[in-house]
């Protein structure tokens, strides 16, 4: 058997690119992956109007639908609701859209990376609380000899780029170890808006990092809008296509540029 996903990530309902939306809305309806995971950045200012755009989205594509909370989706105008309860707009979007999905091939562990605030500026970057990654840590442990392809999924690459001096991400290289030692085969994540697909070590384990683009219009780097695809078989088997939002808009044919 195989487990067909469709990872995309960084949507920022708000400044969204409609047309890459309606890209994905097609290829959904027409090819029904087993679920679609988004890995954050589902909103620009976490809005209640963004949310409900969010919503009325993810509910329409009538397929299960995976979520994780990136650092744009807290209160960005509302300063007391994001110190006392920054994830309660996200919260309600994940009760009204989310699921915990499973498959017999494929079983996803969630690892936030999400804060209220940190000691930098901005706010941007992950940051890995041990709380967090204890969860994850646990969840993991608890699947201990599953045959099943074990993918976490977070917002923020646990990881910076290879060879680029330090690591935007706060406690990641620990949480990378750690969770390829536990035996996650690949952590999904965003916020970059740049697609990556890499096999990376740290303390002498290693796990597949794969990043998918933005659905915005907030381009980074010369990256076009995109999502991926991901195609999972027991024990560790992952395939991933890279799927261009645009050469699909225009033409409706799946585009393959990894």
């Amino acid at each position: 058997m195989t487990t067909r996903l469709f990872h995309i990530s960084d949507v920022h309902f708000g400044v969204e690119d409609t047309a890459a939306l309606d890209a994905v809305a097609r290829a959904v309806a027409a090819e029904r992956p087993d679920a679609v995971i988004c890995t954050g950045d589902l909103t620009q200012r976490a809005k209640h109007s963004e949310y409900a755009r969010a919503e009325q989205w993810f509910a329409a594509l009538g397929v299960p639908v995976v979520l994780q909370p990136g650092n744009h989706d807290m209160p960005y105008y509302n300063p007391w609701e994001r110190f006392t309860d920054p994830f309660r707009r996200y919260d309600r979007l994940a009760q009204a859209v989310s699921c915990d999905f499973t498959s017999p091939d494929v079983v996803l562990v969630p690892l936030r990376t999400t804060v209220r605030a940190q000691r930098r500026f901005p706010w941007s970057d992950g940051v890995i609380k041990p709380v967090a990654l204890q969860a994850t840590l646990a969840a993991l442990a608890a699947l201990k000899g599953d045959p099943r392809t074990i993918i976490v999924i977070a917002h923020h690459p646990l990881l910076g780029p290879e060879g680029a001096p330090g690591n935007p991400t706060i406690g990641g290289d620990d949480a990378f170890a750690q969770i390829a030692a536990a035996g996650a085969h690949a952590i999904l994540s965003g916020h970059v808006h740049v697609p990556f697909d890499q096999q990376r070590e740290r303390g002498g384990h290693s796990a597949r990092m794969i990043g998918t683009g933005t659905l915005s219009t907030r381009l980074r780097h010369g990256a076009p809008a995109s999502w991926r695809e991901i195609t999972c078989e027991a024990g560790g088997v992952i395939e991933t296509r890279l799927r261009l939002a645009g050469a699909e808009a225009a033409t409706g044919n799946p585009s393959d540029a990894r």
